[in-house]
């Protein structure tokens, strides 16, 4: 969900730079070590994402600022942690949004979970993602980039270490919910420059999708150069294929404040959790240690995804946009 060199630029309350990605790394489908398509190898390094001289995104949303250094990045990533949970939980309409009908198999025949890095599918829809299996929905996971420029600069471990580790941690954090089966596709798209690739992933996601299915995906003006593309990607997808998407906030939450105006809270739905699930989604998140946790004292080891960041991904229910009709 993160990368270093990027910085949502909000009007939240504390307004902060959160980390973004670079770099890649093929392989489909599985992990590290698996055969698969490779659609992308390797690709350009280099982080930042669409916009680092900051100003609005290509597709609308709040816009990128240039963060400067990495560790001038994680002071202020820990510094200001954007607008606090409590001020959403404080917000009478979060919990008012209606809740999103329950899946049914017979009305949804499969669902493709589109992520943008590892960790997004989880923080943002694992608990749905476990309800659809429990209805007995197939899914399945599409991971655009492998995370591996969560820590650049590092001297601890390296960007092709870092694809094995989230690898891992993802399949992790997917068995807490009880989706250890679950196909998990790699793009391998190079990792902070997803924009760069947009027109192949809409094609992948595409290849994969059939009218009626679900598409989760990440909100098209989620803040993050990666997120949102690969939301314009997701909603190119199924607007050729007739599936229906379904997007989640993930950096909205930090940079949004309450009643903020530029999200479609018209479109909101709640995903309420059973508190088993929810204990569940907590456990998965603490899998993911390379972004939750410092590797090192270094600042360029810090966790990109500190505890501010994660409290206002681990409610008691998700959000997901439903389309307008």
């Amino acid at each position: 969900m993160t990368s270093r060199d990027w910085a949502p630029r909000g009007a939240g309350t504390d307004p902060a730079g959160a980390p973004a990605s670079a770099g890649g790394h093929a392989g489909e489908p599985g992990e590290p070590g698996e055969p698969g398509d490779g659609t992308v190898a390797g690709g350009e390094a280099g982080g930042g994402g669409a916009n680092p001289a900051g100003g609005d995104t290509a597709g609308g949303g709040p816009g990128i600022a240039g963060a400067g250094s990495a560790g001038g990045l994680a002071a202020a990533m820990i510094a200001r942690s954007g607008t606090p949970e409590a001020a959403w939980q404080a917000w009478p309409d979060l919990g008012a949004w209606p809740e999103l009908d329950p899946p049914v198999a017979a009305d949804v025949p499969a669902a493709l979970v589109v992520a943008p890095h590892p960790d997004d599918e989880v923080l943002g829809v694992g608990g749905l993602m476990a309800l659809l299996r429990r209805a007995g929905v197939p899914v399945t996971v599409l991971a655009v980039t492998d995370g591996d420029a969560s820590h650049p600069g590092s001297r601890t471990v390296t960007p092709e270490r870092l694809v094995g580790l989230r690898a891992e941690e993802r399949r992790a954090a997917l068995a807490e919910l009880g989706l250890a089966d679950v196909a998990v596709h790699r793009l391998g798209v190079p990792d902070g420059v997803a924009a760069a690739h947009e027109r192949l992933v809409a094609d992948e996601i595409t290849r994969r999708l059939d009218d009626g299915m679900w598409c989760l995906a990440t909100y098209a003006e989620d803040g993050h150069p990666d997120h949102e593309a690969t939301g314009r990607a997701a909603a190119a997808a199924a607007a050729r294929t007739g599936a229906t998407l379904l997007e989640f906030p993930v950096w909205t939450w930090h940079w949004a404040v309450p009643g903020d105006a530029r999200v479609p809270w018209h479109r909101a739905r709640r995903v309420p959790l059973p508190a088993e699930l929810a204990a569940a989604k907590r456990r998965a998140a603490s899998r993911f240690v390379t972004q939750i946790m410092p590797l090192s004292p270094a600042p360029e080891d810090v966790a990109p995804v500190p505890p501010p960041v994660l409290a206002r991904l681990l409610r008691a229910s998700e959000t997901i946009f439903w389309p307008d009709r």
